[in-house]
């Protein structure tokens, strides 16, 4: 019986089967769409380093054909053989992806899978629909990935952009001339260990693999060009024509940026020379030039009498003098240059900001900003009021209320959250005045974490407020709040952390600690007393916690004293 994945699941591959000849299904169709199904093989960086392993239907098989495309077959619209001890080491990732290839939205889509089938028996399918999506124009089905073993990880994922732009995310490049092309892939010759399951074929959908793979440069077939479906049998393809020459491109020329020169004059007779530009020697003058007698005094004047001296830049010229222009400044009646050349286009300069794509619930983006895919399981999220920086999809935020008694407990004990609740389908980007994010994935265990330090967390942990025998921490005098359950809780801290093991001899400062494991004991710390200056709702004096536990016990510690 096959495995049933949601977005966001993952397994080993030999959780699902023994076998490494495997076959992967896609079915995904909508009225009036086409799409583009494809495989793209990264590396550990998960980038197209090798465009040989983009398989695509016109590049149908990996070199040593370890990923090869096989076309539509059993009910399925694409259909590949990945043979994973034959992949090289240098790839570590194959993401399965659907572009749309012409006009439309994947949340037009109907009902679609991504399956797995080994041995004749199908062990895993992702199922999705197009409710799950909203604008985008692509989809990241599903990955296999080595970590340490071969894993599969459903990952649903919208994509703004087509085939193109999926390529230029993982690193690719978008080909400017059409490829030469190849010969269709050959008839699936039958292979037990790989062959979909039997039965009778599911009924055509509305498109098809082009029969004979026309070039594109943009990597797909022309739009509005319904696909037929490939010949039972190889066929020879006729050669390709012949490359011609081309002329050259006037447009990939450098562009060369004149010195700027004063308005022409008259125009010389002929055989005489033209005027040098403006301080500029004359051909065959001396640079410097000959001596030259002082100044003669002015018309008029008197003995001794200096030569009008011209203003310096930006100022007033004397009377009757012409001002003089700065340099590289434009004569009159001459219109301003723009600047030639200039530094990487916008789209380099912006690339390492870009959004991590991934098919995890939750993502950090940089130190500093973390995204949640409400998507993933369906399950709720509360996050710190005011802490939603962006959000992306059909996302419903309400007040998240404890209750009488628990705003009376919050009170007391200095431990209250307001929080708010964020439900639907979409992406949210949380941060709180560039603190550092850190997302701790709880699986049934427990920690314990000031309010004060706590940014979001999912609904599916259990929250309560946790006292401390003898003196407190910030924001809570005697009490902290413990985390416990299956989820993800979002810590935020004052610069970077350090997590340290708990010893016998494990004492922090109550006011930089953030969090500590819930089986650690704590006491109060008298051997430290150290006076530092007041602040307001503190008494002045440090309090110092010491740690006891078993091995396995941890604290986390901020470079910060609240």
């Amino acid at each position: 019986m096959a495995r049933e994945f949601q977005r966001g699941h993952k397994a080993r591959i030999a959780d699902l089967t023994a076998g490494t000849d495997l076959y992967v299904g896609v079915q995904i169709a909508g009225p009036g769409l086409s799409f583009d199904i494809s495989c793209f093989g990264l590396d550990a960086e998960e980038r197209l380093s090798d465009d040989r392993y983009f398989i695509f239907f016109n590049q149908p098989a990996s070199p040593e054909e370890s990923i090869q495309l096989l076309g539509p077959q059993a009910g399925d619209n694409e259909s590949f053989r990945v043979t994973l001890d034959k992949i090289p080491p240098h790839i570590t990732k194959l993401s399965f992806t659907a572009a749309l290839d012409g006009t439309g939205q994947v949340s037009q889509i109907g009902p679609g899978y991504l399956r797995i089938v080994a041995g004749g028996e199908e062990v895993a399918r992702y199922s999705f629909t197009g409710s799950e999506f909203s604008t985008e124009r692509a989809v990241m089905l599903g990955d296999f990935y080595l970590k340490d073993v071969w894993r599969f990880a459903a990952v649903g994922q919208g994509f703004d952009g087509g085939l193109e732009a999926l390529l230029k995310n993982f690193g690719g490049e978008v080909a400017e001339e059409a490829e030469a092309q190849p010969e269709p892939p050959a008839a699936a010759q039958g292979v037990p260990g790989f062959a979909p399951p039997p039965g009778p074929a599911a009924p055509a959908p509305s498109f098809g693999v082009p029969a004979a793979p026309q070039p594109a440069p943009d990597f797909g077939p022309p739009q509005g060009t319904p696909h037929a479906a490939p010949p039972a049998a190889a066929q020879p393809a006729p050669a390709p024509p012949a490359l011609q020459p081309t002329a050259p491109q006037v447009h990939n020329a450098p562009t060369i940026a004149a010195p700027l020169v004063p308005p022409a004059g008259p125009v010389p007779p002929p055989g005489q020379q033209p005027p040098a530009p403006y301080g500029q020697p004359a051909p065959g003058q001396d640079p410097y030039g000959p001596p030259q007698p002082p100044p003669a005094p002015p018309v008029g004047g008197y003995p001794g009498q200096q030569a009008p001296q011209a203003a310096p830049y930006g100022g007033p010229a004397p009377y009757g003098q012409p001002a003089q222009q700065p340099p590289g400044a434009p004569y009159p009646g001459q219109a301003p240059t723009l600047p030639q050349g200039g530094g990487p286009g916008l789209g380099v300069v912006l690339d390492k900001y870009k959004e991590a794509p991934t098919g995890q619930r939750w993502t950090p983006q940089n130190s500093k900003l973390i995204r949640v895919d409400l998507g993933v399981d369906g399950q709720p999220v509360l996050a710190r009021q005011g802490s939603m920086v962006l959000y992306q999809g059909k996302v419903d935020f309400g007040y998240k209320g404890a209750g009488f008694r628990g705003r009376i407990v919050g009170n007391a004990t200095g431990q209250e959250m307001q929080l708010m609740r964020c439900t639907g389908q979409g992406q949210v980007f949380f941060a709180d005045n560039s603190a550092h994010v850190h997302p701790i994935e709880l699986q049934g265990d427990a920690i314990c974490v000031s309010a004060e330090s706590v940014l979001a967390f999912d609904e599916s942990l259990q929250h309560e407020v946790r006292r401390i025998e003898g003196h407190g921490i910030p924001g809570g005098a005697l009490f902290t709040m413990q985390f416990q359950g299956t989820g993800t809780l979002v810590v935020k801290t004052h610069g970077t952390p350090v997590v340290l093991p708990v010893t016998p001899t494990t004492f922090a400062d109550a006011n930089a600690i953030v969090a500590w494991s819930a089986a650690s004991q704590v006491i109060i710390s008298s051997q430290v007393s150290l006076r530092r200056h007041a602040y307001p709702g503190h008494s002045g004096e440090t309090v110092n916690l010491q740690f006891r536990g078993a091995p396995g016990n941890f604290i986390v510690v901020q470079p910060y004293e609240v």
